[in-house]
């Protein structure tokens, strides 16, 4: 099917109609040496919740092997595998088709008894994993201090002191790649009033935990780039925002990267806690050796369903891992599954 151009797409996703994001997510792990083994769990499948249905999903990894999946308490897809053998890299290739609605409209402000109206929800409900502190999103006297700064606390009602809060982070700290780590603590970001999604998505989380006592958890996923957004995130990397229950609304997206408030731009994969929780890949190999890690996301749209078996366009940059693969074909194809683990995964998915 023959992607449309973006100003259609936009005028006819505004008028109700769904829209259909092809992603390709190709990650790779290099090895300074032959490694004898690696084990790994990605979380790549985006969920089918909320305003998002994934409709295909496929994880291909080379040197080929057999790959498992499970679903995490919080209900993240999870795909797990085992490379027994000599190794000098590691190639992972998620490819998903997921549909997204169009986002409800949210008010400008919540009315002057929300506050109460959240406070009983959340008393009646479980949300304690997404109120204590976590692995990334722990009080410092740096984020203390910031929160004066901002004289975060109680007032007006959530949704209205949640976007002041938003705006707030945007303004104040510089979108600036490779100045944090994946587990660089919040401190960093804050010494330096630098950082990355995830930074400006931990510092937020923090914030409304400790100061606002509002659950809060953390999302990672990917951004569709479009024509006319002037998001500072880079189109080419996975991306981290955070959601807030607020009542009657529910769980309400907010993107301090952006400032933006979470619509149909945003794919989501996984949520949890904090970073800890959602790593896109998480493992280990056997060897005494370094790795260089290199990441490339395409995110495409279109209104319609494309063809199954459509191959998505490949980015240029991506073209000599592509040529790597290709001169390993039996390594290069994609992980078989059973007929039986097929089915299993389609009944999880619905």
């Amino acid at each position: 099917m023959e992607v449309q151009q973006e100003p259609e797409l936009i005028y006819r996703h505004e008028q109700g109609e769904p829209m259909y994001y092809s992603i390709r997510h190709l990650t790779k792990f290099a090895y300074k040496s032959q490694v004898s083994e690696s084990i790994m769990e990605t979380r790549m499948h985006p969920r089918s919740d909320a305003n998002q249905r994934c409709l295909t999903f496929h994880l291909s990894v080379s040197p080929r092997c057999r790959v498992f999946s499970y679903r995490d308490h919080l209900a993240n897809h999870v795909h797990h595998f085992d490379i027994p053998g000599q190794h000098g890299q590691l190639v992972i290739v998620a490819e998903s088709l997921v549909e997204v609605e169009p986002a409800l409209e949210l008010p400008e402000a919540l009315d002057e008894t929300a506050w109460e109206d959240m406070d009983r929800e959340v008393h009646e409900s479980d949300f304690w994993e997404m109120l204590l502190p976590s692995a990334f999103a722990e009080a410092t006297p740096a984020l203390e201090a910031l929160a004066t700064e901002f004289d975060l606390r109680r007032k007006d009602d959530p949704l209205t002191v949640l976007r002041t809060l938003n705006k707030q982070l945007y303004e104040y700290f510089d979108y600036k790649p490779k100045s944090t780590k994946a587990d660089s603590p919040i401190e960093l970001a804050l010494s330096t009033k630098a950082g990355v999604c995830q930074d400006f998505a931990h510092i937020m989380i923090a914030l409304v935990r400790t100061r606002l006592q509002i659950p809060c958890r953390y999302v990672s996923g990917y951004l569709f780039h479009g024509e006319g957004a002037h998001d500072r995130s880079v189109a080419s990397a996975t991306h981290a925002w955070v959601e807030c229950f607020l009542p009657e609304l529910g769980w309400v997206g907010f993107d301090p990267t952006n400032n933006l408030l979470v619509t149909d731009r945003h794919i989501r994969t996984a949520i949890g806690r904090d970073y800890a929780d959602v790593p896109p890949t998480h493992g280990m190999f056997r060897g005494r050796t370094k790795s260089e890690l290199t990441v490339a996301v395409r995110v495409e749209p279109s209104l319609g369903v494309p063809e199954l078996d459509r191959e998505l366009p490949v980015p240029e940059d991506w073209s000599i891992l592509v040529e790597k693969a290709q001169a390993l074909p039996e390594q290069a194809a994609p992980a078989k599954r059973s007929n039986q683990q097929a089915q299993q995964q389609q009944q999880q998915a619905r």
